[in-house]
C-alpha cells in the first residue's frame, strides 16, 4: 500500500504566498494553519506545484481534536432516525457531485478520470452500507437469565476517532472508515495525505451541507507531527491508518502503547497463479486491468503473475499484445493509464526495473520509454512486463507501487501456493482456472486475507470486511463491514432486577444463579 511520508519537504508560508493553501478543517469551517509549514502539492500530469497544503504543529492538533471532543457528547445523544437521515443526504449529495470530486483526485494523484469515478463509487457503497447502520447497532437481550433477572446488552460509540489515509485513494479510504464511524456516533478526525489533501476539504463541506453537525468530521493536515498527535492524544480512542507496512507497524505500536483501539493496513505483494487450463485471453486483461489502472498505485494490484507452465510464454505474447494499445497521459485527455505522483515516488519505482534486470530478469515492455500524451515534465512511467522474475530480487519481495507486472514461472500448482504463503504479504491474491475443485482447493489452502477466484481484484463489497494476513494487517480488525461496526462500537452488558419484593439478604458469596 502506499506510503505517509513522514518527513516530507515543506517551505514557510512567505515563500510561496503567490499559491493558495490547503487549510484544515475544524469545528465546520476552514481553519487558516498559523504553524508557518506548509507542503507542496503537485499537478503529477504536469509535473509542477499548484497549490501548498497547512502541516499543522502542536496547537492546531489541540485545536481540531478539542473541538472533535467537545461536538461528540450531543452527536452521541442524537437519535439514530437522526443520523440515518444525515447520513442518506451525505449520500444523495455525494452521489449526485462525485464528477467534482473526481476531477479534483485527477489533479493531484494523476491517476484518470474514470479510475477517479470509480474509487468514489466504492467508497460510496460504504456510504450506503452506513444509512442501514441501525439494524447493526442493535444488543441483545436475555430474560429471565436468573430469577428475576434480566441481561441485554448495549453498542456505544468510542469517542473522537483518528483516520490516517493514504495518497493512492484520497475518497475511497477514508470512506472506508469515516461513514460507519459517524453513523455509530463517533466523532471523525481524519489526516489525509499531505501528497492529494483537498479531497478530504470537499468531504468535509458535503458533510456539513448534508447537515452534520460542526465538529463531528475534522480535517487535520500534516506529516509526521500530526500522526504522532493522534497517535498519542489521550482523547482520541481509536487509530485507522492505511498504509505501507513499516509505517502500519509503527502506527499500531505507537497507538496501542498510548492505550488506543488500533486497526492498521499495511503493504502488498499481491500474486495471480494461473493454471494451464485457464482462459489466457481472460488472463490477459485481468493482468492488464489489475496490474496498471492507478498505474499500479493500488494496494489490490496485481504486481505478481505465477504461471504454471506452459502457459508462461502464449501468456506473456497475449499480454504484451494488449500492452502495446494502453495510452500513458494525462488522466483528463481520455488515457488509460495517468502519472505516478510525485517525481521521487516515480523514480524509486523505476528502480526496481534496474534492480530486476541486475539481477537477472527479462525486460520484456520497459516502461521507462514511454512516450506519454501529456506534458514531458509530469510524472511518467509506462506500463512494465518484466519475465523470469527471481524471487531472491528485491523488486520481487519488496512491495513496488508502480506499474511493474512480473511473471515468475512454476511448474506445479503446488509450487505456485508455496511461492505465495512464503511471501511476507498476504493482503490479495487471485486464481484463474476452470477447474472448480483447484479453485476450492486454492481459497483453503492459500494464507492471504482476500482472494479472488477468476477475479483479479478481490476488493470485497462493504457488507464484507477489507483487510489481509501476515504483514499487511496489524490489530485484529478489518476495515467496514461488520468489523468495521464492531471497531467503533464498545459493547456494555447490563445486568437488571425490578420490582422482586424479595431478596436474599447479606451475602458476601460470588453472586450465583437460581
Amino acid at each position: 500500500m502506499s506510503t505517509i511520508d513522514l518527513n516530507p519537504d515543506t517551505t514557510t508560508d512567505d515563500a510561496v504566498t503567490e499559491l493558495p493553501t490547503v487549510p484544515h478543517w475544524i469545528n465546520g469551517a476552514a481553519y487558516p494553519s498559523t504553524s508557518g509549514r506548509v507542503g507542496d502539492v503537485y499537478d503529477p500530469a504536469l509535473g509542477v506545484v499548484t497549490k501548498h497544503v497547512a502541516l499543522a504543529d502542536k496547537a492546531e492538533i489541540e485545536a481540531a481534536i478539542a473541538s472533535a471532543a467537545a461536538a461528540f457528547p450531543a452527536w452521541r445523544d442524537t437519535s439514530l432516525a437522526k443520523r440515518q437521515t444525515i447520513m442518506f443526504k451525505f449520500r444523495q449529495l455525494l452521489d449526485d457531485r462525485k464528477g467534482e470530486l473526481a476531477e479534483i483526485i485527477t489533479s493531484e494523484h494523476g491517476k484518470v478520470v474514470s479510475d477517479a469515478l470509480g474509487e468514489i463509487s466504492r467508497g460510496q457503497e460504504v456510504a450506503e452500507f452506513a444509512t442501514g447502520l441501525a439494524h447493526h447497532l442493535k444488543g441483545e437481550f436475555s430474560e429471565q437469565v436468573s430469577t428475576g433477572i434480566d441481561v441485554y446488552s448495549t453498542k456505544q460509540p468510542l469517542g473522537v476517532v483518528g483516520i490516517i489515509s493514504p495518497f493512492n485513494f484520497p475518497a475511497m479510504v477514508p470512506s472506508w472508515f469515516f461513514p460507519i464511524a459517524i453513523a455509530a456516533g463517533n466523532a471523525v478526525v481524519l489526516k489525509p495525505s499531505e501528497k492529494d489533501p483537498s479531497a478530504a476539504n470537499w468531504l468535509a463541506e458535503l458533510w456539513k451541507e448534508a447537515g452534520l453537525p460542526d465538529g463531528i468530521f475534522t480535517v487535520l493536515h500534516g506529516d509526521k507531527e500530526a500522526v504522532d498527535g493522534l497517535l498519542t492524544h489521550p482523547e482520541v480512542k481509536s487509530i485507522s491508518f492505511v498504509g505501507s507496512t513499516p509505517i502500519a507497524r509503527y502506527v499500531y505500536e505507537t497507538g496501542t502503547q498510548h492505550g488506543k483501539r488500533v486497526q492498521a493496513l499495511g503493504g502488498a505483494k499481491n500474486h495471480m497463479l494461473v493454471l494451464p487450463d485457464a482462459d489466457l485471453d481472460l488472463v490477459a486483461d485481468a493482468a492488464i486491468n489489475s496490474g496498471f489502472g492507478s498505474a499500479g498505485e493500488r494496494c489490490m494490484a496485481i504486481s505478481v503473475v505465477v504461471a504454471v507452465e506452459p502457459v508462461a510464454d502464449p501468456l506473456i505474447a497475449k499480454i504484451t499484445e494488449r500492452m502495446a494499445k494502453l495510452r500513458t497521459g494525462d488522466g483528463r485527455r481520455g488515457c488509460d493509464m495517468g502519472p505516478l505522483v510525485t517525481k521521487v515516488h516515480r523514480d524509486k519505482v523505476a528502480s526496481y526495473i534496474e534492480i530486476a534486470e541486475e539481477d537477472g530478469a527479462t525486460i520484456v515492455v520497459d516502461g521507462r520509454d514511454v512516450v506519454p500524451d501529456g506534458d514531458p515534465n509530469g510524472f511518467w512511467l509506462g506500463p512494465t512486463l518484466i519475465d523470469s522474475m527471481p524471487t531472491s530480487s528485491r523488486a520481487y519481495t519488496e512491495e513496488i507501487f508502480g506499474p511493474v507486472l512480473a511473471i515468475v514461472r512454476v511448474s506445479t500448482y503446488e509450487e505456485g501456493v508455496k511461492l505465495i504463503n512464503d511471501g511476507a504479504f498476504g493482503n490479495g491474491t487471485a486464481i484463474f482456472t476452470n477447474d472448480g475443485g483447484a479453485a476450492r482447493r486454492f481459497q483453503n489452502e492459500i494464507q492471504v486475507g482476500m482472494i479472488g477466484i477468476n477475479v483479479p481484484i478481490p476488493v470485497p463489497v462493504a457488507t464484507f470486511s477489507f483487510g489481509g494476513w501476515k504483514a499487511s494487517l496489524f490489530g485484529d480488525t478489518k476495515a467496514h463491514g461488520a468489523e468495521g461496526v464492531r471497531f467503533f462500537t464498545q459493547q456494555k452488558a447490563i445486568t437488571s432486577r425490578w420490582l422482586d419484593p424479595s431478596h436474599g439478604g447479606i451475602n458476601l458469596g460470588f453472586p450465583q444463579n437460581d
